[in-house]
């Protein structure tokens, strides 16, 4: 590979412009397929075998209106009845309404307005936004008398975009000033900034075009966005900085980034592909929108590694030496291997138990939080006070009670028998965990009935769930028990309910599968057992890790109010999935950067020590930058106003940090210095199994100056000599 990778970066440094056309084609291409043919992405969270997935079927098949998409309108007023009828009127008469139903509460205050719209695959943006118009409208209405007006339900759910740009720009500013730093040169900061957000395009553009293939949910190019940028930027600055120390060395610049391509670009082919096996692992889960999800996901990624792989090359070779700024061509001292990394790599192998007893406490102390992990979804009521869900969800709980905010549908099938319909809901009602049951709609000719029952507590309560099992497991079959009909509790309660449920069940599964293939692929690379076996122990980790501080932070609400989260909420049911695969591909970015230059190392001189020192010498720079500008991309993230965002971007940016400082800097120096020559061990009979993949390009050894290797006998203790 690392021949074949030779030529293609010779090539493309040679040839600038043919690789630089042929993206430009590509990505025109894709825009103008995308906008003439793409498709709208899904906005389902439904997973086939889940009770609330067969009750919404139901639901569907007889087109009941419960089976749709529901918004309500919160009147708050001294005299709320009154207003009513004016805002149904006003509510009916936007496009897409089915109709409105309302009532008011004990006190007559507050009034609620449940509007009915299809199902969501009928709907789209506009929808919300003509009901957000509609509400400005009554607040304004002098006709009415009223204290507020708010508004929110399924449909702020389904189409209400989180705001975001601002936290996007300040990590792409962070990440400029980064690489500006760490290079010192505007057109090096400028290359991996350049290549990421026109991967950005493509990969974002790509999506409406793969949804002929998989539903694609339509919050996933947000994720998509938040992944890409951090992976672009680092696989191009992995890149960069090879080729720079190639040109330090005096290499011509095609031939520099040939090389560059060989070795680094191997460890991102590398890096990236552990990535995408590590995501695509979330076909193991089960769950179509997770599933869809995913492979957004991998495609960015993928669309990364090839824009690495193919354009940079082009762009380094049209920079030419220009790369390195003003720098004069021989002055190679800001591309030797750093002393102080040098220092900390002697100073951590020095003391190796140390340092591996010291981190792995840490780790395992911020991964323990982890076993009072809850997961749910988080509701209106987690929104900040300024949205006007919130508001609304705190109306209608003061009005109506905790359980209005949640009601729960069981859809009945009854085309078989239709005498159940009235003990049901006698049980249902006279269960503790509910409050009321409304009048039951039947469709005769569908042959399926409904009930709408209000839990007595919240959508996020822990009795809700035992409410929702005592209904399946007990009252339902009781009453159903020697009939020929069938009952489903759905709604959305009941589905993110179902949803936790089946991601604890997959989860094992999901994170067995990841870890045996990201072994495999590990193996094939560095031709090891242990050091593959190390690293997905300490991606676990780092993984834990992240899990821990999001109990802490969002379940228990440490630190809560500094990200702008004003109450307590659960983990989202996803979104563990989801970490896991993306923290553990990207971790391995890490891990294969770094082990990749100590394997380069060992091999030449055979000292494991001293590669250990080496490696850490070589890379320590890059990684630290590496890690700052993936921090400072998913950090951007938290600053949204929608909590399940400022998860992934919490959970992202922790993991990576710990990452590339406690666990790539002390735990695998540490545990590398203690194996010993242990690490490169290989059983014979898999060694012949295994397809070999040199480091170098083949017939082309490097030759380093004197002075410029970094490999030193593990007895030294100075810096390398140069330095």
């Amino acid at each position: 590979m690392s021949h074949l990778l030779h030529r293609l970066g010779r090539s493309a440094a040679t040839r600038p412009w043919l690789a630089i056309g042929t993206w430009a084609a590509l990505a025109l291409v894709v825009i103008a397929s995308s906008v003439a043919f793409g498709r709208d992405l899904e906005e389902s969270f439904e997973a086939p075998g889940l009770d609330s997935y067969q009750a919404a079927q139901l639901l569907a098949e007889a087109r009941a209106d419960e089976g749709g998409v529901t918004a309500h309108v919160v009147v708050e007023a001294e005299d709320a009845a009154a207003q009513v009828a004016t805002v149904e009127t006003a509510l009916e008469a936007l496009p897409r309404v089915l109709g409105t139903t309302s009532e008011v509460s004990p006190d007559g205050t507050i009034a609620l307005v449940r509007v009915q719209y299809p199902t969501v695959d009928r709907l789209d943006a506009t929808d919300l936004d003509h009901l957000k118009d509609a509400v400005a409208d009554l607040r304004d209405d002098s006709s009415l008398t009223v204290d507020s007006v708010e508004a929110g339900g399924d449909l702020f759910f389904a189409f209400e975009e989180a705001p975001t740009g601002l936290g996007e720009v300040a990590g792409l500013v962070v990440a400029m000033i980064v690489l500006l730093v760490a290079f010192g040169s505007f057109v090096a900061m400028g290359l991996p900034i350049g290549m990421a957000l026109f991967g950005l395009v493509v990969g974002i553009t790509s999506m409406k075009l793969v949804t002929y293939l998989i539903d694609i949910p339509a919050w996933a190019p947000q994720l998509a966005a938040m992944v890409g940028v951090g992976v672009g930027i680092d696989y191009a600055l992995f890149l960069v900085t090879r080729h720079r120390e190639n040109l330090a060395r005096g290499m011509p610049v095609a031939e520099s980034v040939g090389r560059a391509l060989a070795t680094a670009g191997q460890a991102v082919i590398f890096a990236g592909g552990t990535v995408v096996v590590a995501i695509l692992g979330l076909l193991v889960a089960g769950i179509p929108f997770v599933t869809g999800g995913g492979v957004a996901i991998s495609a960015m990624v993928l669309v990364m590694v090839l824009a690495s792989i193919t354009l940079l090359p082009a762009l380094l070779g049209l920079a030419g030496h220009r790369i390195n700024g003003r720098r004069r061509r021989d002055d190679d001292r800001a591309h030797r291997p750093s002393t102080s990394w040098y220092r900390w790599g002697a100073h951590v192998t020095r003391h190796a138990t140390a340092y591996l007893v010291g981190a792995a406490t840490l780790m395992v102390a911020l991964a323990t939080p982890v076993l009072a992990l809850d997961l749910g979804f988080p509701d209106d009521g987690t929104k900040p006070a300024s949205r006007t869900e919130r508001r609304a969800y705190d109306l209608i709980a003061d009005g109506f009670g905790a359980g209005a905010n949640g009601p729960l549908v069981v859809a009945i099938d009854i085309s078989r028998d239709r005498s159940v319909v009235g003990p049901l809901a006698t049980a249902v009602a006279a269960d503790p965990g509910i409050t009321s049951v409304a009048e039951p709609t039947v469709d005769p000719e569908a042959g399926v009935a409904t009930l709408v029952a209000q839990p007595t507590t919240s959508p996020q309560d822990e009795a809700t769930q035992q409410t929702i099992a005592r209904l399946r497991t007990q009252v339902l079959p009781t009453v159903l028990d020697g009939t020929a009909a069938t009952a489903h509790v759905g709604g959305q309660t009941a589905t993110f309910a179902d949803l936790g449920d089946r991601v604890q069940e997959r989860m094992p599964r999901f994170v067995a599968a990841v870890l045996l293939l990201s072994f495999l692929l590990l193996t094939l690379l560095f031709r090891s057992v242990l050091v593959p076996l190390k690293a997905v122990v300490m991606n676990v980790l780092s993984v834990g890790a992240a899990y821990g501080v999001l109990v802490m932070v969002f379940q228990w609400g440490w630190g809560a109010g500094l990200i702008g989260v004003e109450s307590t909420v659960p983990i989202v049911s996803f979104i563990p999935l989801f970490l896991f695969a993306i923290l553990f591909g990207l971790s391995m970015d890490y891990e294969v950067f770094l082990l990749s230059r100590v394997r380069e190392e060992y091999r030449r001189h055979g000292d494991n020590t001293g590669a250990v020192i080496a490696g850490i010498a070589g890379t320590g720079r890059t990684i630290t930058a590496a890690a700052l500008i993936m921090v400072a991309v998913f950090s951007g993230f938290v600053l949204g106003s929608d909590p399940v965002v400022k998860m992934m971007g919490v959970g992202l940016a922790t993991a990576i940090l710990l990452d590339a400082t406690v666990v790539r800097l002390m735990l695998v120096p540490a545990t590398m210095r203690l194996l010993g020559d242990a690490n490169w061990w290989l059983p014979r009979w898999l060694d012949r199994l295994l397809p070999h993949l040199d480091a170098e390009p083949a017939g082309e050894p490097v030759e380093e100056p004197v002075g410029q290797s970094v490999a030193v006998p593990s007895s030294k203790v100075g810096p390398p000599a140069g330095s």
